[in-house]
């Protein structure tokens, strides 16, 4: 494979990958987190105007639930832990690129495709192991403990 083609297929679409998985992390995050807040805030205001007990209990009860969902939605899908590492990724391999296209250092020696790739496939393997020790972490996070209970 050629420098070209390693560009093209290997880098370009990897940071395609974590700029797209990373914005969409972004948008999940602070859509879910806006909507918690704007429930929060709505149930003091809906509890202080009140007249008629039933419905306004009810709607603080649906309104708090929600928060709860939310906030647990958030936590589960790691949306703001994604977005950051996925935005460090993309933007560093952009950085090795830019670096490896203008040949600045360390890219400025004869072996620089060599080197190249090595530090681009260095980023990805340690945002995998990073994201498997994380899997790994909340699986045994949410494993039962031996006796509790």
């Amino acid at each position: 494979m050629n420098e070209d083609e390693y560009i093209a297929s290997r880098v370009d679409e990897q940071i395609d990958w974590y700029d797209r998985k990373s914005r969409s992390a972004q948008h999940w995050f602070k859509r879910l987190r806006g909507t918690e807040i704007v429930a929060a805030a709505a149930i003091p205001v809906i509890a202080g105007f009140a007249s008629d007990p039933f419905p306004v209990a009810f709607v603080v009860a649906v309104l708090g639930a929600s928060i709860a969902v939310i906030s647990a939605a958030i936590g589960l899908n790691q949306f703001q832990e994604n977005w950051t590492e996925y935005r460090k990724t993309c933007e560093s391999l952009k950085y090795e690129k830019f670096l490896y296209l203008t040949r600045a250092d360390p890219y400025h020696e004869e072996d620089a495709f060599r080197l190249f790739v090595q530090r681009v496939e260095s980023l990805l393997v340690n945002e995998n192991r990073a994201w498997s020790q994380y899997t790994q972490a909340s699986i045994e996070d949410t494993k039962p403990q031996a006796g509790i209970g």
